[in-house]
């Protein structure tokens, strides 16, 4: 999911008047493996690696120690709303924790970006994780540098996090079978990849801020916003509204199949983790 992710990430972050990646997603993949090979479409993967698993752990596991306070009983499913709530609270806990590592995974999808006002020599000189990271905390202001654009972050993480928890339960007893307790493999999947989706496509347009404020203060983007409403104003202004939803398609295509494997993951992790547990006597 790597070539998407880089292709999402570079269309988010186009600002106006600038046309390196005003293209297709093929015509995208294609220039991407043309000027920077296998590595272009791997280029933040490992940084990702990084950072999901204890993004998704932390996650998951925030979410059973939320819905502890709102379970009428042990044990007994939550309604909508409450899984709304445990999971935007869920999806805050997790991006506080791991948002260096979300920053700085940004920056390694877009900096061999062939962008005008990057050096020949700049781009010779392109830092990995633990360099960009360095060197982010040096030069551009210690560890705020490292939670900038956190709070259009949490914007949309929150209802992001919530929706997918609420529609994911939702689409799992809608693909349960009659007289089945659990769906199959297969229904997992798809519950996985329509909440993720719908989740996807309701706070895109947080996921374009929180991308351009990441790299706001990279040279050679073309802006510089002061706020996160004159941020939105500028888009807007300059790009109208489908500037709030710049690589939705790519992002699309990643999300699914990537939520439809978190969520299956998750869920065979958990059944084996109950049934290697002791029987109560």
């Amino acid at each position: 999911m790597s070539n998407l992710s880089a292709t999402s990430e570079s269309s988010k972050v186009q600002s106006h008047g600038r046309t390196e990646y005003k293209m297709s997603i093929g015509k995208a993949l294609a220039k991407m493996w043309r000027e920077e090979g296998w590595r272009g479409f791997m280029a933040g993967n490992g940084t990702n690696c990084i950072r999901i698993v204890p993004y998704s752990a932390i996650q998951f596991g925030a979410f059973n120690f939320y819905k502890r306070f709102f379970e009428s009983e042990p044990g007994l499913p939550l309604n909508p709303q409450q899984r709304l709530l445990c999971g935007g609270l869920a999806g805050i806990t997790s991006v506080t924790f791991t948002y260096p590592l979300d920053i700085v995974r940004t920056r390694l999808s877009i900096q061999t970006a062939s962008f005008e006002g990057l050096s020949a020599q700049a781009k010779k000189e392109l830092p990995g994780m633990w360099g960009l990271m360095a060197s982010m905390y040096k030069n551009e202001g210690g560890i705020f540098a490292l939670y900038r654009g956190i709070i259009p972050t949490v914007a949309g993480v929150a209802p992001y996090v919530g929706l997918n928890f609420m529609v994911y339960e939702t689409m799992r007893n809608y693909f349960t079978q009659e007289g089945e307790k659990n769906p199959g493999v297969f229904g997992k999947l798809g519950a996985g990849a329509v909440s993720g989706a719908v989740a996807q496509t309701f706070t895109y347009p947080f996921d374009v801020l929180r991308r351009r404020f990441q790299i706001n203060t990279m040279s050679g983007m073309g802006y510089q916003y002061k706020s996160i409403w004159d941020a939105l104003t500028t888009i807007i202004k300059h790009e109208g509204v489908r500037g709030l939803y710049k690589g939705i398609a790519p992002n699309l295509l990643k999300v699914a199949p990537s939520m439809a494997s978190s969520w299956l993951s998750f869920e065979l992790t958990r059944d084996l983790l109950v049934s290697l547990k002791p029987m109560e006597v």
